[in-house]
């Protein structure tokens, strides 16, 4: 088994700073949150009542949040979530555009002052060390009938000794609600639920290698929860 880390040692490592990030990914064309998760986020919160919320996990520049804080109604908040946060000014949005707040921290360490509609990590869990903690969080902090929306790499969650764990997690996330959308890679939960995973971090390898984006990127590795392993859990 490779030397595993911890989330604080991971964040200065190479592959979590990898400058070839695509922080850039706007909301609508070819390069963007829509192509990627396969529907509109800006046009999905239009529709539904009040004033929406929309956070963005690992949300580079902000580029997606701020065209759509164009489109939405003013009294809505949309927050996202970066480790190096924006690394070029943005213009100041116009009167009447919705609230957008652009957090500089790593999520582990944040909490939220309010519950989303929408939660979304567009191919960031890649980069983060508890993938499982980040997705189960996530779950929580959605609106009764939101919507969290990831790419996720199931070949990137491992047991202790280093085979794989994807066929045991992706049960246990299907038997809590979650969809998997294994062409786009993207897992998908509809309504909020408190959400307590069959699986016990143990840390992170910075050097697995490129996952299925070609990317360099990072493995989870997990035990069960309890001594006696259940049925379908990764066991130590």
């Amino acid at each position: 088994m490779p030397r595993l880390i911890g989330d604080g040692e991971l964040t200065s490592s190479d592959v979590v700073a990898n400058n070839t990030m695509n922080r850039e990914r706007g909301l609508g064309g070819v390069n963007s949150y829509t192509r990627e998760l396969g529907f509109d986020p800006a046009g999905w919160l239009g529709g539904r009542s009040g004033a929406p919320g929309w956070l963005d996990l690992c949300s580079g520049e902000g580029r997606a949040l701020a065209e759509a804080a164009l489109r939405l109604p003013a009294a809505s908040v949309l927050t996202g979530v970066d480790l190096v946060g924006p690394l070029a000014a943005r213009p100041a949005l116009p009167p009447g555009a919705a609230r957008l707040e652009l957090v500089t921290a790593a999520e582990a360490d944040w909490v939220p002052e309010r519950a989303y509609d929408l939660i979304t990590c567009v191919h960031g869990l890649h980069y983060l060390g508890d993938q499982l903690g980040v997705i189960a969080r996530a779950a929580g902090r959605l609106v009764p009938d939101g919507r969290f929306a990831a790419h996720f790499d199931p070949d990137s969650v491992r047991r202790a000794d280093g085979s794989s764990a994807a066929r045991p997690v992706l049960a246990a996330l299907r038997a809590a609600g979650f969809e998997y959308r294994a062409r786009r890679h993207l897992l998908v939960l509809d309504g909020a639920r408190a959400l307590r995973l069959p699986f016990e971090y143990l840390g992170a390898d910075p050097a697995a290698g490129p996952n299925y984006t070609g990317q360099p990127a990072v493995a989870s590795y997990y035990r069960a929860a309890s001594t006696e392993s259940p049925e379908g859990s990764p066991g130590r």
